[in-house]
């Protein structure tokens, strides 16, 4: 009789200690994934590059007319033995028997040595023929130079005046910073990423006795005189038809004790390679709306929700704005879910990969925009209908959890299907927003050295010369020589043609004929 009455009890416990097991194996298999994916970014492999598994080839097969490339066709192809550049190819470059490349612009100190057979009862035996050079490259600690302007004292003899004459004008006006000294601060922390508080040690051990406070004073001084043209900077990439868009976190202000404020840059790239660093207090859509006003095009951005409602109430205000997804983000989703479910997310990954073949062949190719879009209709949109076709089936599984990384990755890509099918109406409009990351790596970069800055107007300024610095790289542009000329023209240039003196017009106007410092002179 007990024993009939304990069985429905043991039926109820042994129910709940299953359901309790298996929600236990959940929580396990999750912080498994995570503790993987940890792993990796610290010991694994960064790159995002696919290697193709021919086991799941037959699902792409009859998608395309593309050839796979032949690198991708064969696992054991052949590899071209690698070629070594002969010497009379660097062009523009000096080499030397060492193997050491320079060119005119690094100085260059000779180095007499005698000869022991010069010297001596036997000298006359010997007379030079030649001689050998041997390169070296060196470097001293630190160069700094103290430039005086000696001006003479003049008196009339008659009169008995004395004058004489003005000293040269300056950046800043009654500062004693050369502008070759300002822009090498500039370019040491924003290119260089290297803090204030360690250039200040630097100066101190090459003899040069200046406060951190003043060093911090001519920074925020010459970035002023920089505003302008950032400002024309962000003006003509609002004009992009196409307007790529991220953000990436930033500390600045102190927010309590202990404690510093999480800011955001928000960073803009354009059509014509420039990009602008907009901050921001908060990562809400109220600063996408502001910076985005008086777009219209198309806007590339991740899977952040904050842009979505941004563009929505942009086109409440008669814009056009069409929102287009980043297909990395994507892939990114399916990556992380390799671990749980390792063949249905490399099925995933196998379409995207195809996708990207198909860009780099059109690369190759040189396409105009009329027939890339013709290319990409043919061979792209017959690949991206089946994967939308695979995500609807995947998602029908009854058997993913909402914790599982694959139901999560599905999710993603299957809500932003209408964003990420603009490539392929827009040849304009590239598949990822890879060549923003690239260009906002300087931010991360410069929390790995200056961990923060210490206040609001700080990140702002920061932003500024990260906009101005980076675009130079991306045009080209040696960052230390555009500062030099700018921070001297932009107290003689008109107000109304600023934007001549962006990277992007100063490349073409005044690179060839660039102002210098009295010290280069």
């Amino acid at each position: 009789m007990e024993t009939t009455q304990l069985q429905p009890k043991l039926k109820e416990e042994n129910a709940r200690l299953k359901a309790q097991g298996a929600q236990m194996a959940e929580q396990i298999s999750v912080l498994q994934q995570q503790v993987d994916w940890f792993k990796r970014q610290m010991f694994g492999q960064k790159s995002e590059k696919q290697l193709i598994d021919q086991s799941h080839q037959p699902l792409l097969n009859g998608l395309a007319d593309a050839p796979l490339p032949a690198s991708t066709q064969e696992v054991g192809a052949e590899v071209k033995a690698h070629k070594r550049k002969s010497k009379k190819q660097l062009t523009g470059e000096e080499v030397n028997d060492t193997g050491l490349r320079f060119d005119d612009t690094v100085p260059q100190k000779v180095i007499e040595l005698s000869a022991p057979e010069l010297s001596g009862d036997n000298a006359d035996q010997y007379e030079i023929i030649d001689y050998k050079e041997t390169t070296r490259l060196a470097q001293q600690p630190g160069s700094y130079t103290v430039l005086i302007y000696r001006r003479p004292v003049v008196r009339h003899k008659q009169q008995q005046t004395v004058t004489h004459s003005p000293a040269p004008s300056n950046v800043l006006e009654g500062c004693y910073a050369d502008v070759s000294l300002i822009a090498g601060l500039m370019v040491d922390k924003a290119v260089y990423h290297l803090p204030l508080y360690r250039q200040h040690q630097r100066m101190h051990d090459c003899g040069v006795q200046v406060s951190r406070a003043t060093l911090i004073n001519w920074i925020q001084k010459g970035v002023e005189l920089l505003r302008p043209i950032y400002r024309a900077q962000w003006q003509h990439i609002i004009k992009s038809k196409v307007l790529a868009m991220d953000e990436v976190p930033i500390k600045a202000g102190r927010k309590s004790k202990g404690k510093m404020q999480q800011t955001y840059y928000w960073p803009m790239y354009g059509e014509d390679d420039e990009i602008a660093f907009t901050w921001s207090t908060s990562r809400g859509h109220l600063h996408a709306v502001e910076q985005l006003t008086g777009f219209n095009g198309t806007l590339l951005t991740d899977g952040y929700s904050a842009y979505e409602t941004a563009i929505r109430k942009l086109n409440e205000q008669d814009y056009s704005i069409i929102h287009a997804a980043c297909w990395s983000h994507g892939r990114r989703t399916l990556d992380k879910a390799l671990t749980i479910e390792p063949v249905f997310a490399q099925q995933g990954l196998d379409y995207i990969a195809a996708l990207y073949r198909v860009e780099a062949k059109a690369r190759q190719q040189g396409l105009t925009a009329e027939q890339l879009l013709v290319y990409r209709q043919k061979h792209s949109e017959p690949i991206v209908t089946a994967f939308f076709a695979w995500i609807y089936e995947q998602r029908q599984r009854v058997d993913l959890l909402p914790s599982n990384p694959l139901g999560k990755a599905l999710h993603y890509i299957g809500e932003r299907q209408t964003e990420l099918k603009v490539f392929l109406s827009n040849p304009n409009v590239p598949m990822d927003t890879n060549h923003l990351e690239r260009a906002l790596r300087v931010i991360p970069m410069g929390r790995k050295n200056y961990l923060f800055c210490w206040s609001e107007l700080g990140a702002e300024h920061l932003g500024i010369l990260q906009s101005l610095m980076v675009t130079c790289r991306l045009q080209g542009i040696n960052p230390y020589t555009y500062l030099v000329d700018v921070l001297q023209r932009v107290g003689l240039h008109p107000a109304s043609q600023v934007e001549d003196l962006t990277p992007r017009i100063w490349k073409d106007k005044f690179a060839d004929n660039f102002l210098t410092s009295d010290l280069a002179g």
